[in-house]
């Protein structure tokens, strides 16, 4: 069942002399469910995307739907994880977790239950009265995290969530994410620079044209792979396939950005 569509998508940047075109004819739909990567170079409108779902920029041409619905008369809970974990450093743990449902008025024992539940499988029950300062930048991501499924939003927008993080981590974090997201049949988009990232987490990968900033081509990650975790999706014939597949269409989309440029 198609959950969100975007359908013919442009945003544009207007001046007095000009405009600055950010987004060209962007069209995709997204199942429920389903966990959808926007990969491509800086640049390509992957994060403006994310902006126009989430309600905080507005396209300037083109429709965006969830369930069906023009999105300004949608009510739907989404929830966005950035970079930054953008913990409030003066509340603990646990405080800031719950933050969401305190603004909603909605910080019943069962929210409460959950949160404990949450922090424990992402093996932080032990750190929940203390501060963010306290924690390390993986930590303090898991936290961010559980306090973005915390409020039951109908979709997540993650915006290179892991990129702050070491390698080791970074595949740890999505591992759990992975799991959180499949647990409780999230549909997600991501955004990332990172190939194996976008393999590792995706059931689809559109791959942005950062000269156009248009959709270049879209791949499916097969099904082997999306049974996988993160960690074991890397170490399985079938990623290195795809990872060089993606890679060549990087370097043709890359060259071609260059020639226009010069």
């Amino acid at each position: 069942m198609t959950f969100l569509t975007l359908d013919r998508v442009s945003h544009h940047y207007f001046s007095k002399k000009n405009y600055i075109k950010t987004l060209d004819n962007i069209s995709f739909s997204v199942k429920e469910g389903e966990i959808v990567t926007l990969l491509g170079p800086n640049g390509c409108g992957k994060s403006t995307i994310l902006s126009i779902i989430a309600g905080i920029i507005k396209q300037s041409t083109g429709e965006v739907l969830i369930q069906q619905q023009p999105i300004n008369k949608s009510e739907p809970a989404i929830g966005y994880m950035l970079q930054q974990d953008y913990l409030f450093p003066w509340k603990t743990i646990i405080d800031n977790v719950l933050i969401g449902p305190k603004i909603g008025n909605n910080q019943t024992e069962a929210i409460k239950g959950k949160a404990s539940y949450l922090l424990e499988e992402a093996g932080l029950i032990n750190v929940t009265h203390v501060y963010p300062s306290s924690l390390s930048r993986g930590m303090r991501q898991r936290v961010a995290l559980i306090r973005t499924l915390i409020t039951d939003p109908k979709i997540i927008l993650l915006d290179e969530p892991f990129s702050i993080l070491d390698y080791q981590t970074k595949v740890k974090l999505e591992d759990l994410m992975l799991r959180f997201l499949k647990m409780y049949n999230k549909t997600t988009i991501l955004v990332t620079h990172d190939i194996g990232e976008a393999i590792a987490m995706s059931d689809r990968i559109i791959l942005m044209d950062a000269n156009t900033r248009s959709i270049e081509k879209t791949f499916e990650v097969p099904l082997e792979l999306r049974d996988e975790a993160p960690f074991s999706v890397r170490r399985h014939p079938k990623y290195q396939l795809l990872f060089e597949k993606i890679w060549e269409e990087l370097e043709v989309n890359t060259s071609r950005t260059k020639i226009v440029g010069q």
